[in-house]
């Protein structure tokens, strides 16, 4: 057992918790008590005090009691001596688990999952992350409702005989899927809102960026370098939970970044479930930059980015993905030197001070231009619409203004060089035929706007 000081100075108390774990493997092993790290993070995000851990060396929890009889004594013997008001576990209890231990300590008792809600309950500002977090904790609160009936009572004997305690069951199950019903038509409402927006960027042919990575890991610091946007970048884990996008133009060409809620280690089923919808903005990005901590060991870096792997193959993303290691202002030489070495391809930033931004914009440019085409465009001046809506996809554009309307010298995505095709100066080729500016482009070249799509010239 260790144990940690609290600060003296705090104004208000604040919750006092025992991290106990089971772990594998025995004392010395590098890299070993990184898991009661992150928990000690959360707990801090949280705004919880550790004061001690209780860890038993075990390949696997007791079925019945999660930590053995001894280390039960040892748990409850660290509650009392540190004055602690909550048990805080590494892993997920069952309510058989979560019972013993109660049993034990007569203190709560918190397993991983609900100290994750705990944290996004305190981090959802919006509406709709607000809901998501409620429904998370509702089906989280259903799986924890069964097994409850051995302490409610059944009284009666006889077929069709049951007791007001099992009724009681069955009417909070009834409630709290209704109450999951209604979290999940309202999320569904909001999600068909965010994919007309979404339906509307894809339209314009807008580049979309997805921000993806480990949690505190510098997304939202690296969206906030790039746009200038507002979004909290306050040190701590799951510091934003609502998806944020702004546009950034680099190039003469205008990109959508978009920044997602962060992920962890073991991240609980219910919370991907339940920010479904947010969490799609990676599975329709172009490109995914998956962000990661600079100053962390390369063994702990490594971990980080199979969890983030493992998450976007879970939600199906298939964009490319390009690796960005923030905070390098953090690192050592020498640990620099070893990320070039093991990860060649990767971007080395430091979002906060501005550092190395350029190279990062400049590869997104250069990855987005390998699908761009080069044209030569005269518009009438009438066509102001069109004027205003490829000066949002372009890139490398240049405008030259004569009597018969305005020239673009522009570079365009092959899609959207069909839609322009009738402004077209120089010969275009179209399938496996050529035609040049006096002639006229073959019917089913241009790409028809879909029913209901207005061009209303914004990008």
């Amino acid at each position: 057992m260790s144990a940690g000081a609290v600060d003296s100075g705090a104004t208000a108390p604040r919750p006092r918790a025992v991290v106990f774990a089971v772990m594998p493997g025995g004392h010395g092993e590098p890299g070993e008590e990184e898991p009661l790290n992150e928990i000690k993070e959360l707990l801090s995000s949280a705004d919880m005090d550790w004061v001690a851990d209780v860890v038993q060396r075990k390949e696997r929890p007791h079925p019945h009691s999660y930590l053995g009889k001894g280390k039960l004594v040892e748990l409850t013997e660290a509650v009392k001596q540190s004055g602690a008001t909550v048990a805080v576990c590494e892993d997920d209890l069952s309510p058989g688990q979560v019972a013993a231990v109660l049993d034990a300590v007569d203190v709560d008792v918190l397993d991983r999952t609900e100290l994750i809600l705990t944290v996004f309950s305190k981090h959802a500002h919006s509406m709709e992350g607000t809901m998501q977090v409620h429904l998370a904790q509702l089906e989280y609160e259903l799986t924890r409702m069964r097994g409850k009936g051995h302490i409610l009572s059944r009284l009666g004997a006889g077929v069709n005989m049951r007791g007001p305690g099992e009724t009681k069951l069955e009417v909070d199950r009834r409630v709290v899927r209704q109450r999951i019903q209604t979290l999940r038509r309202r999320i569904d409402h909001m999600a068909r809102t965010r994919r007309t927006q979404r339906a509307r960027r894809l339209n314009a042919a807008v580049p979309l960026i997805a921000l993806a990575g480990y949690t505190n890991a510098g997304k939202s610091t690296l969206l906030n370098a790039l746009t200038d946007a507002d979004v909290s970048v306050r040190d701590r884990l799951f510091e934003t939970l609502d998806p944020t996008s702004r546009a950034y133009r680099f190039r003469d060409r205008d990109y959508v970044l978009t920044d997602t809620v962060g992920f962890i280690r073991k991240l609980p089923h219910a919370l991907v479930d339940a920010f479904a919808s947010t969490l799609e903005e990676t599975t329709l990005a172009d490109v995914i930059l998956v962000v990661a901590d600079a100053h962390l060991e390369p063994s702990e870096i490594e971990a980080r980015e199979e969890t983030v792997a493992e998450v976007l193959d879970l939600l199906g993303a298939q964009a490319p993905r390009i690796l960005v290691f923030n905070k390098a202002d953090l690192a050592d030489p020498g640990k620099l030197a070893r990320l070039r070495a093991l990860y060649p391809e990767a971007e080395l930033i430091s979002a906060a001070r501005g550092e190395g931004l350029g190279r990062l914009q400049e590869r997104l440019a250069d990855f987005f231009d390998r699908a761009l085409r080069p044209v030569r465009l005269r518009f009438p001046y009438a066509a102001a619409a069109d004027m205003h809506r490829l000066r949002g996809i372009a890139s490398d554009v240049h405008e030259e203004h004569t009597p018969d309307g305005v020239i673009f010298t522009a570079r365009l995505p092959v899609a959207e060089a069909g839609r322009y095709a009738r402004y077209s100066l120089d010969a275009t080729v179209a399938g496996d035929e050529t035609f040049g500016a006096g002639d006229e482009p073959p019917d089913d070249f241009e790409t028809a706007p879909e029913e209901g799509e207005e061009n209303d010239g914004e990008p």
